[in-house]
């Protein structure tokens, strides 16, 4: 089917599986410490604790993969602009 329509199924190049390792474990995280310990009552209240936890997990919950830093201190902040400091 895929090949009729002509999409390509990206495993081996750009777009390789690694490149989804980032979102897998994002989204690992979401669920586990937000949508697991909550019972929304709707959509739109799924949507605004999940972008609250968004904000928390970007610019306040330090990742022990970016030396204890935030993403938005690891993108903002990056670590040859610490060492030049």
């Amino acid at each position: 089917m895929l090949l009729k329509h002509e999409i390509a199924i990206s495993m081996d190049g750009k777009g390789a599986w690694r490149d989804n390792v980032f979102v897998e474990r994002l989204w690992r995280s979401i669920k586990y410490e937000e949508v697991y310990l909550r019972a929304y009552d709707s959509v739109a209240e799924a949507r605004t604790s999940i972008g609250r936890y968004l904000a928390f997990y970007n610019g306040r919950r330090p990742h022990s993969s970016l030396d204890r830093r935030t993403p938005d201190q690891a993108y903002f902040n990056p670590l040859s602009q610490l060492a030049a400091a």
